[in-house]
């Protein structure tokens, strides 16, 4: 018991220490629009005593990631119910975090919905449906507020892009964060390809996704993928684009 406490005044006094640092650096957090932790009795009831003295201490990485470690095992295991509750406690830890949403969201929306759906020891379809769309809107929550913590990020922009064309097929909002992602430094090079196919399947919008993907063909060779090149043809064609206007 004695060492225990000793230990606990030592994570004191250094999480004392960095107090006037964290403290210094509490302006530029707001401004790139860093959510603070909410250090209440709900999350100290989430991490248990000495976790919560830990974070409390200046040492929220370190519990997040030990949370993501145990987060990691409970999936091995297909513990559903253990994984999001620790992906919460992660992502309450450390919100400017990417890597933390994106990996609950792909947890809950592709590995937890295809569990549930595939489920052996439910006989009954309509409630493996229910559990699967339970677990879809799970992951889509950790995006979103993913994205409330980290605007200036495309990277989860592009993992809700994926979620409303794979698992909502929603063409038309899949266009809209892809196109989200692109307009942000640091996207990837396919991200306004992928808006343009995206919105190429949305009834009543595929002149305007023919525009886009011209625009991108007419910018050179690089931008010439097969793909790119497939989806023209096929769209010249749908619109009746007069020949001498096609690409070759």
């Amino acid at each position: 018991m004695n060492r225990a406490i000793v230990v606990i005044l030592g994570v004191l006094v250094l999480g004392a220490i960095r107090v006037p640092i964290e403290h210094s650096l509490s302006q530029s957090h707001r401004e790139s629009h860093f959510r603070a932790v909410d250090f209440n009795l709900d999350l100290r009831d989430q991490l248990g005593q000495s976790g919560f003295v830990a974070a409390l201490s200046g040492f929220r990485s370190l519990v997040a990631d030990a949370l993501f470690i145990q987060a990691h095992v409970a999936w091995e295991r297909t513990e559903w119910g253990r994984v999001l509750l620790l992906f919460r406690r992660v992502t309450t830890l450390q919100p400017r975090a990417v890597l933390f949403w994106d990996m609950a969201a792909w947890h809950m929306a592709w590995n937890a919905s295809t569990a549930a759906l595939n489920d052996p020891t439910q006989p009954r379809e309509a409630l493996r449906i229910k559990a699967a769309r339970e677990y879809l809107q799970l992951g889509k929550d950790f995006l979103e507020r993913g994205i409330r913590n980290n605007p200036e990020r495309p990277e989860l922009y592009e993992a809700m892009a994926r979620l409303y064309r794979d698992k909502y097929e929603d063409h038309e909002r899949a266009s809209e964060f892809f196109d989200k992602a692109a307009a942000l430094p640091g996207a990837h090079g396919y991200a306004k390809r992928f808006a343009a196919y995206e919105l190429a399947q949305c009834p009543g919008r595929e002149r305007e996704a023919y525009a886009h993907l011209r625009a991108l063909y007419d910018l050179g060779e690089q931008e010439r993928l097969p793909t790119l090149v497939r989806r023209l043809k096929e769209l010249e064609i749908k619109l009746e684009i007069p020949q001498e206007r096609r690409v070759p």
